[in-house]
Formats: C-alpha cells, sequence, structure tokens
C-alpha cells in the first residue's frame, strides 16, 4: 500500500478484508471487534463457509495500523493463511458489529481442533471465589471442545451439541461483553447452565453426582479399579499407572497382551521425576494440541514395568481438559489413560454405548451430558533430531487443513477427491480448491465396528466441508476394506474410482507437507503395500512427481511362508531369510528363531519354500527388520504392529548410548545395472543376503543383538546414500512407516546430508499409513486433471 499524503490521513477509507484459515473457534471475531473499536474503525466481521469476512473504515492510517496488528496480533491459537483485500467506497456507518454468520458458499473455511485449557480457564478453576472453581467443563475463546463438538460450519454454537444448554444470565452476559475474554465463545458453560458430571456403576446405577463424582472415582482408581472417563472425544481407561497388577488385569480384559499403554501425568514436575523430556519435547507437551509425546523413561521412574513391557520409552501427555486437570489434581498419581475401545475396535462416544461395549472391562464410569459428535483418539508425537514427527494426528490437529502449496504457486486448484486411506491406522480426506482436510485417526479397519465408523467418517466429512467430489482414491490392494467401500461408493455415486499405488501416495503425502514440486528420489520402507507388478512391496526408491513415479530401486525379493501369518511371526521371516542364504542348511543352525519355531515347524516351512508352496514375495523393509530382530532373538512373535522392529531398534539404540562398535560389518550389495536410473531404466537391487550372513557371523563370534542390529541400521542408512548417489537426485524425501524408527531417520538424515542432498521427512503429517489419504487424494486429483484438459 503506497504511502498516505498529509491530506489523506484523515479522509475516510474502507477496506474489505477476505480472511482464510484457522479463524473460527479460536476468538478472531471477539480480537478483530477489540481492534477494531481500540483503533475507532467502523465496520463490521462475520464468519462465512469460506473463511471470515471483515470490513473496516476510518482514516487510512489508522486503517494500516489495523491491518498490521492484524497479522502481527493474533490469538496464539488462530493462524491466518491468507488476506485478500480490496478499496470501497465509505459509507454511512457507526460502530463496528459481529454481523450473523453466514451459510452460502463453498464451505473452504475449517473448525479449528479441539484445544487444551488455557491458563486462566486453569487459574478459574482453582481460583475458589470464581463461579467456575472445579468446573469440569470451564472454557473460553482460546481453549477447550471444538471439531469433537461441532456438527456443522460455521463454528456457532446453535451448530454444536452445546445448543442443548441454554445459557444462563452470567453466561449470557460474558458472551455478549466484548470486555471479556468469553466474548462470543461457542463452547461458555458453567455449573448453574453447563454439562454436569455423574458416577455410574457396571448397571447403569448413578453412584454420585458432579464434585462426589469426580472425588468417588479418584477413590475408586487409587484403590486399584480400572476407570472409564468420558472425556474430549470418546472414552479412556484410566488406572493407577505404578500398579502392576491392575495394569495386568487391564491388558487381560482389553486383549492388549504387550502394547505401550500411554500415561498420564499430574504436573510437567511429576513427569520429568519418571522421564526425560528435551525443552522440544516440553514445548509439545504444553501445546494447545497437548498430545501424547514419545519419552524416554528415566531409571530410577517408578512407573509398572508392565505399562510398556521392554520398552524404554513412555507415552507421556498432560491434562488437557479442565477434567483431567482435576481428576490428576486429586489423584496425583500417574495414571494409565488408554483409548476407550475393545481391541481394534473405535472409542467409545457415548455412555449407553460404554455399557454394551466396556462392561468387561471398566468397573465404574465417569460420565458427562455433553454429546460428542465424532470419536477423537489422542495425538501422539515423537521429537527425532530435534523436529517432531506426528505419528497418530486426531486431537489437537485433526482436521486443520493441508495447504497444497505446490498447487497454490503454480496457481492451480485441486479437483474435488475424497481419499479413503488404507486399511491400517486409516484416516479419510477430501479436497478443497487448493487445500486437503484429513480426518482424525480411525483406526485398523479388522473389525465391523471399525468398517462402519469409516463409513460413518465419510459421510460426515463430506457434509461437513459440504464436497461433491468428482472422484475416490483408494489403495491399488483389492482386498483392502477401504478399496472395497471406495468401488462400492463409486458405483453409487456414479463417480470415477482412482486406485493410487500404495507407496507413491507415501511419498507425495511428503511431498506435499513440504510443499515440493518434485521430481525428487521417494525412499518409501515400510510393511507391507500392492506393488503395480501385483507383489507385495515395501523398500522400493521411487522417483516420483504429482502425476506419477518410477520404480527405480528396491530391496531384493524374499518369500513369506504361509503368507499373511508373517506378519505376526518374524520367525518366519526369519527362516526364510536364512534358507534364501544358506538353504536347508539353516534347519541345523542353532539359531534362535530355529529355536522357537520347533524341529517339525521349522521343517514344514523350509518344504514350502523348496516348493514355493503358499509362499508370498516380497520386498518389504518392515519384514526385513521382523527377521533380523527374530534372528537376533529379541523378538519372534508379534502381539502388536511393529513389536518385533521396536525391539531391534531399542537394542540398537541401548547400545549406541554405550558407544557400541563403530565398524560397519554389516552391508547391502546393490545390482547396479545402469549408471544413472532414468523413466526407461532397470530398477537396482538392494541386494540383502550379505546383511544375514554378516548377522549370523557375528552372532557366532557372540556380538550382542544390539551391536548387530546398530549396524544393521547403519546399513540401512549407507543404502539410502548408494540410492540417492546412483539417481543422482538432490532432494530425498523419506516417508513410510519403517521412517516412525528414530535410529534409522536420524542415521539416513546424516548420511545423507554430509553428501549434500536435500532431505525431507514427515513432521506434520505420519509417515505410516494414517498419511496415506493425503497422498492418494493429491495424485487422484492429479490424474483428474489430466483427464479434464
Amino acid at each position: 500500500m503506497k504511502e498516505a499524503g498529509p491530506h489523506e490521513n484523515t479522509s475516510l477509507h474502507r477496506l474489505h478484508l477476505e480472511v482464510q484459515g484457522k479463524v473460527q473457534g479460536v476468538g478472531f471475531r471477539p480480537f478483530v471487534y477489540r481492534l477494531a473499536t481500540q483503533s475507532k474503525l467502523n465496520g463490521w466481521i462475520e464468519n462465512t463457509p469460506q473463511g471470515t469476512l471483515i470490513e473496516v473504515q476510518g482514516p487510512l492510517v489508522d486503517v494500516e495500523i489495523f491491518q498490521r496488528r492484524l497479522r502481527l496480533q493474533t490469538p496464539p491459537s488462530a493462524k491466518i493463511e491468507t488476506i485478500k483485500t480490496s478499496t470501497l467506497s465509505p459509507q454511512q456507518e457507526n460502530g463496528f458489529t459481529i454481523r450473523p454468520s453466514q451459510k452460502a458458499g463453498p464451505r473452504l473455511s475449517v473448525v479449528s481442533p479441539d484445544l487444551a485449557t488455557c491458563q486462566e480457564c486453569l487459574d478459574e478453576i482453582n481460583d475458589p471465589s470464581s463461579r467456575r472453581y472445579r468446573y469440569p467443563f470451564t472454557t473460553c475463546t482460546q481453549c477447550g471442545p471444538r471439531y469433537s463438538i461441532v456438527e456443522e460450519i460455521p463454528f456457532d454454537r446453535v451448530n454444536t451439541t452445546m445448543k442443548r444448554f441454554s445459557l444462563c444470565e452470567a453466561c449470557q452476559c460474558e458472551y455478549e461483553d466484548l470486555a471479556n475474554r468469553r466474548f462470543h465463545a461457542e463452547a461458555i458453560a458453567c455449573p448453574t447452565c453447563g454439562p454436569h458430571l455423574e458416577l455410574w456403576n457396571d448397571e447403569g446405577t448413578v453412584l454420585a453426582n458432579t464434585e462426589k463424582a469426580l472425588l468417588q472415582a479418584c477413590t475408586m482408581v487409587r484403590e486399584g479399579k480400572i476407570l472409564a472417563v468420558k472425556g474430549l472425544g470418546g472414552f479412556q481407561f484410566l488406572c493407577d499407572a505404578q500398579n502392576d497388577k491392575t495394569i495386568q488385569e487391564l491388558r487381560h480384559r482389553k486383549h492388549r497382551l504387550r502394547k505401550p499403554f500411554a500415561v498420564l501425568f499430574p504436573s510437567m514436575e511429576a513427569l520429568t521425576k519418571h522421564c526425560e523430556c528435551s525443552e522440544e519435547e516440553r514445548t509439545i507437551l504444553t501445546s494447545p494440541e497437548s498430545p501424547i509425546v514419545i519419552l524416554r523413561r528415566k531409571k530410577k521412574s517408578t512407573l509398572a514395568s508392565v505399562a510398556a513391557p521392554g520398552n524404554p520409552y513412555i507415552g507421556a501427555m498432560l491434562p488437557y481438559t479442565p477434567l483431567h486437570h482435576l481428576l490428576m489434581a486429586e489423584l496425583l498419581i500417574p495414571a494409565i489413560a488408554t483409548s476407550g475401545n475393545r481391541s481394534e475396535e473405535p472409542i467409545v462416544i457415548d455412555e449407553q454405548e460404554a455399557r454394551s461395549r466396556l462392561s468387561q472391562i471398566a468397573d465404574a464410569y465417569l460420565l458427562h451430558d455433553r454429546p460428542i459428535s465424532r470419536p477423537i483418539d489422542d495425538s501422539v508425537v515423537r521429537v527425532v533430531n530435534g523436529e517432531p514427527m506426528v505419528l497418530r494426528r486426531a486431537r489437537g490437529y485433526a482436521p486443520t487443513p493441508i495447504t497444497a502449496r505446490a498447487q497454490r504457486s503454480n496457481g492451480k486448484t485441486l479437483s474435488r477427491v475424497l481419499a479413503v486411506g488404507a486399511h491400517l491406522k486409516n484416516t479419510v480426506a477430501v479436497t478443497i480448491q487448493d487445500k486437503v482436510v484429513m480426518s482424525q485417526h480411525i483406526g485398523d479397519l479388522s473389525t465391523p465396528e471399525a468398517c462402519t465408523q469409516l463409513e460413518q467418517t465419510v459421510s460426515e466429512h463430506l457434509k461437513l466441508f459440504d464436497v461433491e467430489p468428482q472422484g475416490i482414491a483408494c489403495d491399488l490392494h483389492p482386498d483392502y476394506r477401504s478399496t472395497i467401500f471406495a468401488k462400492k461408493l463409486g458405483e453409487e455415486m456414479n463417480i470415477p474410482v482412482i486406485q493410487v499405488q500404495h507407496h507413491f501416495a507415501h511419498i507425495l503425502s511428503c511431498m506435499t507437507e513440504h510443499g515440493l514440486e518434485g521430481p525428487v528420489l521417494g525412499v518409501a520402507w515400510d510393511g507391507a503395500g500392492y506393488g503395480s507388478d501385483g507383489t507385495i512391496w515395501g523398500g522400493e526408491f521411487l522417483l516420483a512427481d504429482y502425476s506419477g513415479f518410477t520404480r527405480v530401486g528396491h530391496l531384493r525379493t524374499f518369500r513369506l511362508p504361509g503368507g499373511e501369518i508373517c506378519m505376526r511371526e518374524p520367525r518366519r521371516v526369519a527362516l526364510s531369510l536364512l534358507y534364501e542364504t544358506f538353504g536347508d542348511e539353516c534347519l541345523n543352525m542353532n539359531l534362535p528363531p530355529i529355536q522357537s519355531l520347533g524341529p517339525e515347524l521349522a521343517q514344514s516351512l523350509v518344504e514350502l519354500l523348496e516348493k514355493n508352496v503358499n509362499c508370498t514375495p516380497t520386498t518389504s523393509m518392515g519384514r526385513i527388520f521382523d527377521g533380523i530382530s527374530s534372528l537376533l532373538g529379541l523378538c519372534h512373535l508379534n502381539t502388536f504392529d511393529g513389536e518385533a522392529a521396536m525391539a531391534l531398534e531399542f537394542a540398537a539404540e541401548d547400545s549406541a548410548r554405550k558407544g557400541g562398535d563403530t565398524r560397519l560389518p554389516i552391508s547391502f550389495v546393490l545390482n547396479r545395472q545402469v549408471e544413472k536410473c532414468t523413466s526407461e531404466a532397470k530398477e537396482f537391487i538392494a541386494d540383502w543376503q550379505p546383511l544375514v550372513e554378516s548377522a549370523v557371523r557375528e552372532t557366532f563370534k557372540g556380538k550382542t543383538p544390539g551391536a548387530i542390529g546398530l549396524n544393521f541400521h547403519r546399513a540401512l542408512s549407507k543404502l539410502t546414500v548408494e540410492g540417492a548417489k546412483i539417481l543422482k537426485n538432490s532432494r530425498i524425501v523419506l516417508s513410510g512407516g519403517v521412517f516412525q524408527n528414530s535410529l534409522i531417520l536420524k542415521f539416513a538424515q546424516d548420511e545423507l546430508r554430509k553428501e549434500n542432498f536435500q532431505v525431507y521427512s514427515h513432521h506434520h503429517i505420519p509417515p505410516n499409513d494414517g498419511g496415506l489419504a493425503l497422498g492418494q487424494a493429491l495424485a487422484a486429483s492429479s490424474d483428474l486433471i489430466k483427464k479434464r484438459f
């Protein structure tokens, strides 16, 4: 904007602003109202399905100051992405008003995620003189429920589950008072007019109400009982994290034998007594998102070992709602806080549903009467090399949109696409102009209840964001339940279904997060993904951009005797690797996987391999991790996804922390058929056999599993560099579930950067299958655009 002349400073100027970003449900309208009135500007503000519209009128210098302050002083929970401005003719107008929200037009605005309790609300809860003293549903414009209660956009009280609670006179005054931080706080409530607590037994009998319910619930936890708590986005199981017997009972009832439980700590002070916590991790723990953060457990910790068996890490979290703050302030002990569901099912959100589905697990139910619109689990974050990596994207993060910056910079609009994700760690996504809106984590589609939740999430996502898709994106695997659902829905809606190769979607998800246009060299390593040739891939090097990919390298193929059962039995993978390396002589080797299988089963599996019967070929890096873990005697049977690979990572990390052997006796051999891979070139193959030979040799020499595992991780990092050198592309994208492993990610980043490659990995989108819907959406949009033009 040009500098104003002296005669222009006092003349009236009117500015129209179209603001997009996270500007609804975060106190943005009250902030703008106060900013405009402080500057003595006339005009108005209103929410629309596209974002927020503002018009301000006054002397030019005041309007310019308003614009600067709008950018610089935005509320902490808000985020402005774009502001489009235009100059209008001045109007006769007095004062600044908040107009009723519009409902017409395309829905480009997305409601805010749920936000952790702010300090001002927490102070009120702890202040005996406050009318919200110890009230479990205290909230304001800067914190509280958002996505979990919204039913329709824009985010107004009448469009949320709070509409059933009529405001009392005191709350109404706060809502209308521009000087109050609850001015237009849509989830506002108090003990007089808002939700309240009840404690139920298993028969549904009310044992206590309000404060007594909370205190009695805490007594039950201290006595070793398992409590089902209706929280922000669904139920959680709560119990004493220092009581081995209770946690074992929870594992037995929930059929969760070894998978780690998250631990809720009363305070940061309590947390640091049990866990190591860097400044980066502390910042994430205390952020408005307030996720679970993976922290290293201290040796002096008194947490029960069965909270995370064989795991040096704890999924740690702090209270993020007033109810959690009150519970933990009363308990003053760490508590297990895990999803309120039966194994492999979505979390429960309704109290009557809880009584039917959780009755065999919970001893009692601490409930409230604020309805939950949709199940939203806790997010999970890990810090690697000083940077965050979201492993599960849910509460606090969803449904914040991801801007397709590469498309925006090219002036492109995405085709309208619904992406239905993968089979494991499922999420769905829709595209809106240059944005992709991903759902919260849904989970694994291995039960009818999970599949029903997928269908419900798709239905409400399309309705909430008013999307009529031009196409549906899904995985290439024909047997994924998400793929079957997509094909059925495509027929019903009479729109094309675009199947996207699994690892291509992984790479595109990371490219989109970083705004990369391509081409890039994508290193996609995971457990399993259906390949373009109909085999199971998982150790891939892809030359990719949004229009497609070329497979330029991969692991040497090996076989999985018995097929999918190998996902649960790493010892079978180990046997396959040993057989491919040493033939049937491997049966005479006194190695851990042979011992675990026993002579009869080992012999029968070798016969399957000899005859090549029921032996699925794969290039899976995830299964290589499993096989090496079993070969080293660390884990022979997976009781949860990734257990064997995690055991290998932890052993290697322990060796590294102890200053492990820096030699590299294990390495891959690259079958390099061409010096530089192009779209016409043959693929290079990374041969794992020397790695297996070396691992066996080092085992017989008496090397520890940790030392061998550490060099295995180093060999993988060297493999990323060798692959990058063959292609000679300067930009390397690392994606897939294997890169959840902090050790391999750090080693790969460090080795690639030493060779001056630009390395991109996931920060805000999961590297696992939870990020696939994003990549699917971009691939399908590109495909539809090509067909359109």
